[in-house]
């Protein structure tokens, strides 16, 4: 299963459409906040999407944190605010563990992120339109295959 990882699109959406005309073979796409409304756009173009509201979406429009079985492996998708997460992963990382969670992925600090933390993977695709390192937006590409999990981080 590939999945295309969004996060901190802000209402800039066309730049997700260009790097996913450029995928092959999307399965999915997840989205982790911020905009819901750029979520919903994708789902307009026939993408299955799961998304999650950030701290710049109304909660009304959507669930704050979900959790999904992908191929056999727990997701725990949040936008990370409510775990201040521009502070540390030990909420995220607690909150990871009660779930059972085999990956987490999240947003809000629009900086990429792929490491394992007690072998939980968090996974931060950064921001497509507002990289905070400068440089090119980023989003990420999620494989998981036969029980094995890739993870990736690319660039528009």
């Amino acid at each position: 299963m590939k999945i295309v990882v969004f996060s901190d699109t802000h209402g800039l959406v066309y730049l997700a459409e260009k790097a996913l005309r450029n995928i092959k073979d999307v399965d999915m796409v997840l989205h982790a906040g911020d905009l819901v409304s750029d979520a919903r756009y994708l789902e307009m173009l026939k993408y299955k999407v799961h998304n999650v509201a950030g701290n710049c979406d109304s909660y009304e429009l959507a669930l704050k944190d979900k959790v999904l079985d992908i191929e056999g492996k727990k997701v725990f998708l949040t936008h990370g605010h409510m775990y201040r997460v521009k502070y540390s992963y030990e909420r995220l990382l607690a909150r990871a563990k009660e779930l059972l969670a085999n990956i987490v992925i999240f947003g809000h600090t629009h900086i990429p992120e792929n490491i394992y933390i007690d072998n939980i993977l968090f996974f931060n695709p950064g921001s497509i339109t507002l990289p905070k390192n400068g440089g090119p937006g980023t989003f990420g590409i999620l494989e998981i295959i036969k029980g094995n999990i890739n993870a990736y981080i690319d660039t528009v």
